[in-house]
């Protein structure tokens, strides 16, 4: 295992983006489980209002976010400096998109059904930080041996294919079965080769002139949806808590 790190990780100057991605997640968590905590009336926690002024966690978000960006571009890849900034960036941006919905809604919307983008995107972001950390990159790394240069090549080749299968399911109107594509191989094919959903960009474009297809498309959306939206909720409910009824 430290053989792999040293080699696919702190050679190539990743190891940054590691501890800014371990940043993000955790501090998401932590962030999640105060809020609860917070709105159950529990624990020692409590909103931060000085003189009566309610401050959002984006507030701090973006200062870290500002502080560990700039910082990272100073120090460059390597040394403790740069691992310092990307902690920071990492728990900056994991602050900010914690509330994506607030600063998207520019409303106060971290309980309601909008709030759930949050949770969305925090997730999106995590798997493609994710992709490109676990990339094989094929450059960075000293004396590659010819056996690792074609494993990263075949892993590269393999990851772009995904990705561009993910694109096709983003198009038919699959967001989840995209991202969960785009990091997990095979998936995406299932929402490639499906049926579009009805106002996607797909379904626009090709579904036009064909009204037995659009047909189709509502009656296989309306019949997912009212499949699995339950548990859709559930999962939401677990990772962020319940919406405001």
């Amino acid at each position: 295992m430290g053989h792999w790190l040293t080699r696919n990780i702190v050679e190539p100057g990743k190891l940054p983006l590691l501890l800014a991605l371990t940043a993000f997640v955790l501090t998401f968590l932590v962030t999640r489980v105060i809020t609860r905590l917070i709105r159950a009336g529990k624990g020692p926690f409590g909103n931060i209002k000085p003189g009566g002024l309610h401050v959002h966690h984006v507030v701090p978000g973006v200062v870290l976010t500002v502080v560990g960006g700039f910082g990272s571009v100073a120090e460059g890849r390597h040394g403790l400096g740069a691992a310092v900034a990307a902690v920071l960036f990492g728990m900056g941006a994991g602050l900010v998109l914690d509330e994506f919905a607030l600063v998207l809604h520019l409303d106060d919307v971290y309980w309601t059904e909008q709030g759930r983008k949050s949770v969305e995107m925090v997730v999106l972001t995590a798997a493609l930080v994710g992709l490109v950390l676990l990339g094989f990159a094929p450059f960075g790394v000293n004396e590659l041996t010819p056996d690792e240069l074609q494993n990263r090549t075949i892993v590269v080749t393999n990851t772009l294919l995904n990705f561009l299968i993910a694109l096709f399911a983003l198009a038919k109107g699959k967001p989840r079965i995209a991202l969960i594509g785009a990091v997990v191989p095979f998936v995406a094919i299932v929402g490639a080769v499906r049926l579009a959903r009805p106002g996607s960009p797909w379904a626009r474009r090709f579904y036009r002139h064909r009204p037995r297809a659009r047909r189709r498309a509502r009656v296989r959306a309306y019949r997912h949806d009212a499949r699995w939206e339950a548990v859709r909720n559930r999962i939401h409910d677990l990772l962020a808590g319940a919406p405001d009824r």
